[in-house]
Order: structure tokens, then C-alpha cells, then sequence
């Protein structure tokens, strides 16, 4: 039998190489961090994530690379750094430079859409990947930035019941303690059922300034916010309390698209409705259905979608900058 002297050494050593503090270390060594957000994580001023699936998949080139400078633009001018993540030749680099993210636009969707379940492969085949909600959480967490703002995350899908097709950026959410910023979940999936699975995985819900929780396209989908906030400080206060708890599920902050952008909201459901049948009808499913809906929506929409989808973005970007910035007031 060993000693007990050398006994409780290995125990030492095996508690010291699982401490919070070693294993960040560790991981944040494994990341490419830009130097504009390094030393704004060193400093204490805002960050703000932001994920790199909507560059790739989101809309053609080059109007996605004009929209992700536009978006950073809008970050910056709201006094917070811009964090785009993704991950390049098996690098995940948090905060690109303009020749990474002109890369990342130009290969389109010879790029992987990288979900947090896809991280390990992308990473050890080198290979390129553009983050979703539950892959940009993931790089977020690792690096300590406390707030993300996309267009809307992923959710329950219609016809659940059937396929179990369920978002993983629900249950990312609801094991990362990070405040997402986004227009509410995709008009394409299940509303109500993706509220239910949120408060399943004890997420904090709130819809900003309307009593309503929205419907990404539109201001309001018929049901009601768990939660409302009222402006960037009120959302700093939730962040900054969840954190002082020690929670460690996240925040989702639901912002309506402005009203301008709105009207179309009618002619888009309609559109989703089509683009649903003709995706179950040509049998996409998985990670495939979210692109292939949302193109769809779009041609069948005369782009109009995609320019609603875009305002809400920069949008989302302006109230999450400012929510940013409020916190590291506070902090």
C-alpha cells in the first residue's frame, strides 16, 4: 500500500490541477485574445461578444462583412470593445483584426457553423469555424466577458414533439453565467415552448422597455415577458447581482426590433410558414434548417427579412454596448 504522506500528495496535486483559477489559466492559453480586448478584460472596461455564424451563414458577401464592421462600429461608438469570436486555422481567436474578419466573410459557408458540441473537432483539425450562440458563450465564459449580443438565439423548434430538435444555445445558456443581448428567438422556432424550456433551465428573462417578450421580425409574439428592464442600468444591476450570487446560469435580455423595421412582420410569418412545409418536405433538419429557413424567408420576402434582420442586430448592439458600459461602472 502507498504512504499516506504520498497519498494525500497525489490528492494535492489533483486538487491543484482542477482549481477554478489553473484550469482558467490553462484554457485562456489555449485562445487568441486581440490586444484591444485583452487589455480592455485587464482594465476593467466593457466588452461585448459577439458571435461570427451570422457572418458566415447569415447573409452573402460582401454585405456581411460590411454589416459585421458596421456592427463593431456601433459597439465601439457606445464606448465598449467589439469581441467577434471565432475560430481560424483551429485558433479560437476572440476579437478579429480587418484581415481576419474579411477571412472569415469571404469563405461564407465553406466555414464550419461550430456549436459548442463542435468546438474539440474544429480545434484539432485545424479547421475554420463560425461561432453560434452556444460556441461564442463557450469562448465568452472562458475569457471573462460578461455580456453578447447577436440577432436572436436558438430555441425549441415547431414540431418538437416529433424531431426533439431543440436548440443547444438553451442549455448553454442556462450553465453560462453571461447576458445575452438579443431581438428574442428566431420567428422560425416555438415561442412559447422555448420560454418554458428557458425557465426549465432557470434563465433570467426580461424584455426590454415592453411588457411582451418580442418575436425577432416583429415587436411582439402574444406572450408575456417573464421579466421587464427598463434601461442599461437596470440590466448592469441583474448582470452584476447574478455574478455577486455566484449564479451560474445566464441572462437573456429581449430587446424588440425598432418600430421602423417592424411592419413587415406579418408578410415574414407567412414566408416562415412556407419556408417550414418546404423544409420538411425536402427533409432539412439539424443544424441545416436554421440557414436553409432563414435564406428562404429571405428570397421569399424580397429581402426584406434580411434587412429587418440586420437592423435589429446593430440595434442589439447599441443596447448591449450600453448595458456593457454600465456595468463596468459598476464593477
Amino acid at each position: 500500500m502507498a504512504s499516506s504522506s504520498s497519498a494525500q500528495s497525489r490528492i494535492s496535486n489533483l486538487q491543484n490541477h482542477l482549481s477554478p483559477l489553473d484550469a482558467n489559466t490553462k484554457l485562456r492559453s489555449l485562445v487568441k485574445i486581440s490586444p484591444q480586448v485583452s487589455e480592455a478584460l485587464s482594465n476593467g472596461r466593457a466588452v461585448v461578444a459577439l458571435e461570427s455564424t451570422i457572418i458566415s451563414h447569415g447573409m452573402p458577401y460582401p454585405q456581411n462583412l460590411q454589416t459585421a464592421k458596421e456592427v463593431e462600429s456601433i459597439v465601439r461608438e457606445n464606448g465598449a470593445i467589439p469581441a467577434t469570436i471565432a475560430i481560424l486555422n483551429g485558433v479560437p481567436c476572440i476579437g478579429l483584426n480587418e484581415e481576419e474578419l474579411e477571412r472569415l466573410a469571404s469563405l461564407g459557408k465553406s466555414v464550419q457553423k461550430t456549436a459548442g458540441r463542435d468546438i474539440p473537432h474544429v480545434v484539432a483539425t485545424r479547421g475554420n469555424g463560425a461561432t453560434t450562440v452556444s460556441a461564442t458563450l463557450f469562448f465568452a465564459s472562458m475569457v471573462g466577458i460578461q455580456v453578447f449580443v447577436t440577432g436572436g438565439i436558438g430555441g425549441v423548434h415547431r414540431h418538437a414533439n416529433h424531431t426533439m430538435d431543440i436548440s443547444s444555445d438553451l442549455t448553454a445558456l442556462g450553465r453560462t453565467p453571461i447576458a445575452v443581448i438579443s431581438a428574442g428567438v428566431k420567428s422560425i422556432l416555438d415561442i412559447p415552448k422555448t420560454l418554458e424550456y428557458l425557465e426549465t433551465q432557470e434563465v433570467f428573462v426580461a424584455a426590454y422597455k415592453s411588457d411582451e417578450f418580442p418575436a425577432f421580425f416583429t415587436e411582439k409574439s402574444g406572450c408575456k415577458a417573464p421579466s421587464r428592464v427598463d434601461s442599461p442600468e437596470d440590466c448592469a444591476r441583474v448582470i452584476d447581482a447574478n455574478m455577486k450570487l455566484n449564479r451560474q446560469a445566464g441572462i437573456l435580455f429581449a430587446v424588440p426590433i425598432p418600430k421602423q423595421h417592424s411592419a413587415a412582420g406579418n408578410l415574414i410569418e407567412s414566408a416562415t410558414q412556407r419556408a417550414l412545409t418546404e423544409a420538411r418536405e425536402q427533409n432539412v433538419t439539424g443544424n441545416a434548417e436554421t440557414p436553409f429557413l432563414l435564406a428562404r424567408v429571405n428570397e421569399l420576402t424580397g429581402g426584406t427579412s434580411l434587412a429587418a434582420n440586420i437592423a435589429l442586430v446593430k440595434n442589439n448592439a447599441l443596447i448591449g454596448s450600453q448595458i456593457a458600459v454600465a456595468l463596468s461602472q459598476l464593477m
